[in-house]
């Protein structure tokens, strides 16, 4: 019984480091600044999204449109947004293999799924693809200090999260030393996302972190 204890509990523990391995190695290396534009870090909207018939037109737009891939992604975001995310998983499926895995577009694709895995609570698998999306860009995207601090808090490494949004700080400091320009410079968060990175922001003020 002795000798199978110790066998299970290997097993738990190598399991355990397995998930923490992976967790890991989901965040790049943090650097100094975040200046660059990233298009890839952009929203597609082939069809507005009040259109009464946005499923429909989508749908076409995919057939036939030269924003396939663009509404395949929308298409995507709406099955997420309507509780069907085994449709949204199959359309990412779909984009995935219609971009080039490098390409500006292939980056967009893991971008916005990114969004849909951190909206449905898993934020692991979100920032994995956030930093393969990221991994693909030549520069720092200046998307990626307060959208890691967003997921590292929410996971619950707020220690991580506020060396990431010191980052932000460090880049802009006009932008992101205070709250007051969340709406305009997050328009494709949620209220709950920006009031999120908001605690990240009254954690960084009250014990800002050095460099390195």
């Amino acid at each position: 019984m002795a000798v199978a204890r110790k066998v299970l509990s290997s097993v738990v523990l190598a399991a355990g480091m397995a998930v923490f391995g992976a967790a890991a190695q989901s965040v790049p290396a943090l650097q100094e600044f975040y200046f660059d534009d990233d298009v890839a870090a952009s929203v597609p909207e082939v069809v507005p999204a009040d259109a009464g018939d946005l499923v429909d037109q989508l749908m076409k737009q995919r057939e036939r449109g030269r924003k396939a891939l663009d509404a395949t992604v929308q298409l995507a975001s709406v099955a997420y947004a309507q509780g069907r995310p085994e449709l949204g998983e199959q359309l990412y499926a779909e984009a995935e293999k219609e971009a080039s895995a490098n390409s500006a577009q292939g980056r967009m694709v893991r971008w916005n799924h990114a969004w849909a895995l951190y909206r449905q609570g898993d934020t692991e698998g979100a920032m994995a693809l956030w930093h393969s999306a990221q991994s693909g860009l030549r520069g720092n995207a200046s998307w990626v200090p307060p959208t890691y601090a967003l997921a590292l808090w929410t996971a619950g490494r707020k220690d991580d999260a506020v060396k990431w949004y010191a980052a932000a700080v460090r880049t802009e400091p006009q932008r992101w030393s205070s709250t007051a320009g969340y709406a305009q410079q997050l328009p494709t968060w949620r209220d709950a996302e920006r009031a999120t990175l908001a605690e990240v922001q009254q954690a960084w003020a009250a014990n800002p972190p050095a460099w390195p």
